[in-house]
């Protein structure tokens, strides 16, 4: 054998361990991110239905309750009933959010509609969760069905079904992408206010990588999407928001976002043109969305509060 081949050899050979050390790193690093990005921050509410009241009075009837999704796992949300046969509205929060941060806005469209509201918390969000990951809008949008199935199992006061035959979903970012998902299986889902859509879901992981290292960098994003499809067992991919707009038939939908929802302004406009509805009305330029509406001023909070609750008291009657 060559010198120089022996030599290479050698050289391979004890470089083997380090090689297999990086290697084993760089596995238990990725494995750490999946895992990360996969449980989102949980924070306490910003308001719950019980400290709303003491506010307001004891007359919001709001209860807590608790279904099963498709898949086997648990969900749950906050109800306020609204008249008997009047339309039903679920509201869907952001990666990062939960229940609470659209509260507000349910009370006001219930007061304003008499249509009955449902919070729920995504799986993988809220203060303890039930189902403990979530998966980027793999399994939110059969989640949004279940949801739908929970709503039309109530009774009013006279025994009949309590909701009437439209539904509205409302979402931000994880939220609309779910509720986009959604809706072309649903017939009887009529309105869609979407604010901040991404393009897609590995649009909605690579904004999540990018908020938990602080780090926008291809390679990494491409390491933890390959690591991400080997956790969910290579069933993350999704179809585009392009390809879930076209699927909608008569939905009426509004699209919704502004300079405060950063990256996720650009792709609502980007996939604009993707919805082939009859009915479709977007206002992209706002001072506030719904990806921030905890933080809203009065008059910008008012001004966002308005434009949902006029679109859907038009469309769902």
């Amino acid at each position: 054998m060559a010198p120089r081949r022996r030599f290479g050899k050698k050289l391979f050979k004890s470089l083997l361990p380090i090689l297999f050390v990086l290697a084993a790193a760089l596995a238990i690093a990725l494995a750490s991110i999946v895992y990360g990005i996969t449980r989102p921050p949980r924070r306490a509410y910003l308001v719950t239905p019980e400290a709303f009241s003491q506010i307001s009075g004891p007359g919001l009837g709001v209860t807590d309750e608790t279904w099963q999704n498709s898949d086997g796992t648990k969900a749950r949300g906050w109800l306020l009933k609204g008249s008997e046969g009047a339309p039903a509205v679920v509201f869907l929060h952001r990666y990062g959010a939960d229940r609470s941060w659209l509260f507000n806005l349910g009370v006001k469209l219930n007061e304003a509609t008499n249509f009955t509201i449902l919070w729920p918390d995504l799986r993988g969000h809220g203060l303890n969760p039930p189902t403990s990951t979530a998966t980027f809008g793999t399994q939110e949008d059969s989640d949004v069905l279940s949801a739908l199935d929970f709503l039309r199992t109530i009774k009013g006061e006279t025994g009949n079904r309590l909701i009437g035959n439209y539904v509205g979903l409302y979402g931000v970012e994880l939220g609309a992408y779910a509720a986009l998902g959604a809706a072309p299986q649903d017939n009887q889902i009529r309105a869609l206010v979407l604010d901040s859509l991404p393009r897609s879901a590995d649009e909605m992981l690579r904004s999540a990588v990018k908020d938990d290292l602080r780090v926008n960098n291809e390679a990494v994003h491409y390491l933890v999407r390959a690591a991400t499809r080997i956790y969910f067992l290579g069933h993350f991919e999704k179809a585009s928001t392009c390809e879930l707009a076209a699927k909608l038939k008569d939905q009426r939908v509004l699209l919704l976002s502004g300079d405060d929802a950063g990256q996720f302004r650009e792709s609502t406009v980007s996939v604009r043109d993707c919805f082939k509805v009859s009915s479709l009305e977007a206002k992209t330029d706002l001072p506030l969305t719904g990806y921030n509406l905890p933080s809203a001023t009065g008059e910008q909070g008012e001004g966002y509060d308005r434009r949902v609750i006029d679109f859907f008291d038009r469309q769902l009657r």
